[in-house]
Formats: C-alpha cells, sequence, structure tokens
C-alpha cells in the first residue's frame, strides 16, 4: 500500500491563503489521501490544510514594519524548519508567495534534501532584481502566473513553468453585477463604489481613514453614491470603527470577508496596491490604486523600484491605464476627484473593459493541471 503524499506549504496573507487554496484543490484531485499543513489560512483550511499557525502572523508589508515583528516572524521560521527537518518531514515544500520568509526557509530545507517548489515568482521584474541569486538557491521550481516570468528566469538558470494565474479561471469573464448587488441589498440603479483599504494591520493603519474620507468627499459630490467595504475577519472590528467615525451612516457597508461579491457589485473601486488590483482587473471594474506606508519604508522601496508602475494592472498593460496614487499624492481630494472621473466617463470604462477582457484571457490557463504536472516532475526528479 502506497503511503499518501505529505507536503508543507506556507501562504503568508490573504492573497497567499487564495492562491494556496486553489491551488490545494487541485491537488488534492490529483492526489486525493493528500496530507498537507504548515502555515495558511481559512481557504486552505477548508480544502484540509492543517494549519500549524495562521497566515496573518506573516502579513506584515513595509521594512520598518517587518523590523517590528521580526523576531516573532524569523521565531516561527525556526521553528517550522526544524519541525520539517525532524518530526514532520514532508514528500515536498511549497512557498506561496512570501518570499522574504519563504526563500530562506526553502533554502534551508533544500540544503537537507526536501524538494521545494515556489509558487508566484517574486517580483524581480519590478524591484529587487538581485533576489534572483536567491530564488536559484531555494527553489528546485517555480510555479510562474504570468507569462514572461519562465524566459526571464531561465536566464539565469532557474527552473519554471507558466501555469496561468489561478484567479483567471474563478473569476467569470462576464461577473453578473445585478444578482452580486441583490445579495448585498443593493438597487441595480446604485451608483457604488468598492472600498479595499487592504489586508494588512499596517495597510489598515496608513490608508483606511485616507479611502473613507475620500468616500465622503464623494458622497458630498453625489449624495445618493453607496460604498462596500470588504474587511478580512482579523481587521473587522478595526475597520468597522473607522467608518463609523466617517460619518458616512448608512451609505456605507462594511462586509465580512466577500470582497469578490463587493468587485462584482461596483461602478469603480479604491483599492490598496496588492494582488486585490489584478482580481479587480479581472472583473473588468476601473480602479484607483492607492498606496501609503512609514515614510521610511516608502523611501528605501522606492529606490528599489525598476518600473514606474506598482499596480498589477498597469504593470501587465505596460501603461498607466488606471491612475496610481502613491505615498504624499494618496490624499482624499486625489482619490475622490479620480474615481468621479471614472464615474463621468463611460466610454473610458468602456475602453479599460476590453483591455482588461484580453488581459484574462491571457491570464486563464488550467492553472490546476499545469502546477500538478510540474509538482509531480519535481516529485520524480
Amino acid at each position: 500500500m502506497t503511503q499518501p503524499r505529505r507536503f508543507a506549504l506556507v501562504a503568508g496573507e490573504t492573497s497567499g491563503d487564495l492562491l494556496a487554496g486553489l491551488l490545494l484543490k487541485g491537488m488534492r484531485q490529483r492526489w486525493p489521501d493528500l496530507q498537507a499543513a504548515g502555515i495558511g489560512g481559512p481557504r486552505m483550511v477548508e480544502q484540509g490544510f492543517d494549519a500549524w499557525w495562521p497566515s496573518e502572523k506573516l502579513a506584515v508589508r513595509g521594512y520598518i514594519e517587518v523590523l517590528r515583528h521580526y523576531r516573532e516572524i524569523v521565531g516561527i521560521r525556526d521553528r517550522l524548519r526544524q519541525r520539517l527537518l525532524q518530526a514532520e518531514r514532508p514528500d515536498l515544500f511549497i512557498g506561496v508567495d512570501a518570499p522574504d520568509f519563504n526563500l530562506d526557509l526553502e533554502a534551508g530545507l533544500k540544503a537537507q534534501g526536501i524538494r521545494t517548489v515556489h509558487f508566484v515568482c517574486p517580483s524581480i521584474w519590478a524591484w529587487r532584481a538581485e533576489r534572483v541569486e536567491k530564488i536559484r538557491r531555494s527553489a528546485d521550481h517555480v510555479l510562474c502566473i504570468f507569462p514572461f516570468e519562465p524566459e526571464l528566469l531561465a536566464r539565469h538558470g532557474i527552473a519554471s513553468t507558466y501555469v496561468g494565474h489561478p484567479l483567471a479561471s474563478v473569476i467569470p469573464m462576464e461577473p453578473d453585477r445585478f444578482a452580486a448587488r441583490q445579495k448585498l441589498g443593493l438597487r441595480d440603479e446604485d451608483t457604488v463604489v468598492a472600498i479595499l483599504p487592504g489586508s494588512r494591520a499596517s495597510e489598515v493603519q496608513y490608508l483606511a481613514r485616507r479611502f473613507f474620507d475620500a468616500a465622503a468627499l464623494m458622497k458630498k459630490a453625489r449624495p445618493g453614491i453607496r460604498f462596500v467595504v470588504p474587511a478580512v475577519p482579523a481587521l473587522r472590528e478595526r475597520i468597522t470603527q473607522l467608518a463609523a467615525a466617517s460619518g458616512l451612516g448608512d451609505a456605507l457597508m462594511v462586509l465580512d470577508g466577500q470582497s469578490h461579491t463587493a468587485l462584482t457589485a461596483c461602478d469603480a473601486t479604491l483599492i490598496a496596491s496588492g494582488t486585490a488590483t489584478l482580481e479587480a482587473a479581472l472583473f473588468k471594474r476601473p480602479m484607483v490604486i492607492a498606496y501609503n506606508m512609514n515614510w521610511l519604508s516608502w523611501q528605501i522601496m522606492r529606490r528599489k523600484q525598476l518600473q514606474p508602475w506598482v499596480g498589477l494592472p498597469n504593470i501587465l498593460s505596460g501603461a498607466f491605464v488606471v491612475p496610481e496614487l502613491l505615498q504624499d499624492a494618496a490624499t482624499p481630494e486625489a482619490m475622490a476627484r479620480e474615481i468621479l472621473a471614472w464615474l463621468d466617463a463611460p466610454e473610458r470604462i468602456s475602453a479599460l473593459q476590453r483591455r482588461f477582457t484580453e488581459l484574462h484571457h491571457t491570464l486563464q490557463r488550467d492553472t490546476a493541471q499545469l502546477a500538478t504536472d510540474a509538482i509531480e516532475k519535481v516529485l520524480a526528479s
């Protein structure tokens, strides 16, 4: 009787949990008796994953913010490495995004004979190009979600496979806005803006109040406008407090998660830079991307940036197809102005939706099949 496959995974935040949950679903179809454990969130747990630590423990962005949590994060990584090398040695380790945490962990495991796969190529094409050497040292194989990445990695002798973006197969090509609005109790004629201030505590700290102040300015310009705010469970209370202080009253609705429902229902979205911007593009929604962080973290990050764009829709399009308001430019006045400009430009929205539809087709692949094929080859090597 063959032993069940034993995999370890680490996904470090809400977006990683979402991607890992979709990957685990495909893996379980291929290996029904799969055993998977490590660090993950609710989407992974739904697929039978044993979360030794919750993914939110690693949900920290920015150099200064990481320093504040450094001891705890390194302690988790050390304990996890020890457990995987001694008590729970897996057939394969899969690090899902979270490269600052996962690549060092993968390097240590690979050196001890455990095969390693990294899912989501670190953005060496956008910033921190020096990280390519660490990828080569750490990962036996990289699963890439963007089509141009395998060629870039091959130049550095790194094996990889383009598997498409899992979300492109989950998000419908034509989202049902009417059904989403019915689910949220919104009328078809309402003007609706989705506000997504991020899934990390630091993002909510720096962005949520600015986003709600922008919403107040939008409401002043358009009294009938409605706002929906999907909140991850760990940050729901804080977001609700900030929403209550915004003075928007019944015009603003805080949701338990449901970010995809919010993006389906909305006319436009004010959104924090990150994976959610790609989700918004796959939902074909006009957006304003904004970000603000600790000043010193921003200075360090800006110096390492290789491209003029930060938002994924702009990076993948090679142009500023949607506005980006970063750091000092992310004022409530500017955010409100740019959202209202979208709402007043239906022809501009139609052109953007055509562009996002093309992007959706490019990213849509049988990710589960391609990923598990690549994993099978790594296991057999």
